[in-house]
């Protein structure tokens, strides 16, 4: 009961710590409005829509996504060339609902983030278009696997390069205008970039590289008196397409929405969170757990997983 007592004490603390800090502030959708807006990965997911949630406050929105296939510009509007004329009746999507829902102003630039020259060139085109940036939200994820690691290094760099290195650029060449602009940096990432999990090494090898570089880039910026945020949103299970069909079959809990996730991002991106954790009681509570019973948040992680009878652990899943 006593070394109970130490675990529960303190976390109590903590949580009530943490909802005293969230209480003091309060977010209203008129904080986003006229914002310049990127959104990385935005042609689904989490990243589809918190371009809806902004469009509807009336923010600038510039999208991106691999291919223009479920992007689709109102190009003569914005003063864009045409693309991908054909593939049209099912490509309006994403940026003609933002522009439908509210949108200031909305567009779109297609290519991959395997390139760090295409994430400098988002930020290029933000300048050109919006004439700046108030808020850079990076939430593209390059593909990997649900299963136990295979050996494979050259996965694992050019993963690193996706879900890392063009974060890297991307920050890099947008920093002017946030300084500028005294905006802020989002950074989606997720409880595998805090914590050891199975059957995702790649992944979490990256989700823990963003941690260290963003959390250790707010600690210059505060040296230099740098007027720009960082927000680093830790998700747990989201119901995006790509999560549920690698992991819905594994995992012993359900998935969180996203819109509701996105629009949490939004607010915490807002209020200029330090770190932004979604759903609560299913990433951060479990934390406390990291430095006071290491053992026991392994196993509770482990505890998770509805493993198959075959010894190959769960099927690969791209």
């Amino acid at each position: 009961m006593g070394r109970l007592q130490k675990i529960l004490i303190p976390s109590l603390g903590l949580v009530l710590a943490f909802w005293f800090y969230s209480a003091r502030d309060t977010f209203k959708p008129e904080m986003l409005r006229g914002k310049r807006v990127i959104v990385t990965g935005a042609s689904t997911g989490i990243g589809e829509q918190m371009a809806y949630h902004l469009a509807r406050m009336g923010a600038h929105v510039l999208l991106t996504a691999r291919t223009g296939a479920r992007l689709r510009n109102v190009s003569e509007r914005m003063g864009f060339p045409g693309k991908d004329r054909a593939a049209e009746p099912r490509c309006l999507q994403v940026v003609q609902r933002c522009l439908e829902l509210g949108a200031a102003s909305a567009r779109f630039v297609s290519g991959t983030m395997e390139d760090t020259a295409f994430a400098q060139h988002v930020v290029r085109e933000a300048q050109a278009s919006l004439g700046g940036l108030d808020m850079l939200i990076l939430n593209h994820v390059g593909a990997s696997y649900f299963g136990f690691f295979d050996g494979d290094v050259e996965h694992v760099r050019k993963l690193l390069e996706i879900n890392f290195l063009s974060y890297v650029a991307m920050t890099t060449s947008a920093l002017p205008m946030l300084k500028e602009s005294e905006g802020s940096i989002v950074v989606v990432s997720s409880m595998a970039g805090k914590v050891g999990f199975p059957f995702t090494v790649p992944y979490s090898a990256t989700k823990f590289a963003l941690d260290g570089f963003f959390s250790s880039l707010r600690q210059e910026f505060a040296i230099q008196s740098i007027n720009v945020s960082i927000t680093l949103c830790i998700l747990g299970f989201i119901d995006t397409e790509r999560a549920v069909r690698a992991a819905a079959e594994v995992l012993l809990e359900r998935p969180a929405p996203r819109d509701e996730c996105a629009l949490e991002i939004l607010k915490g991106a807002a209020l200029r969170r330090r770190e932004l954790y979604y759903r609560y009681s299913s990433t951060r509570l479990p934390l406390l757990l990291r430095d006071c019973a290491a053992e026991l948040l392994d196993y509770l992680v482990r505890s998770r997983y509805r493993l198959p009878a075959t010894p190959g652990g769960p099927r690969p899943q791209h």
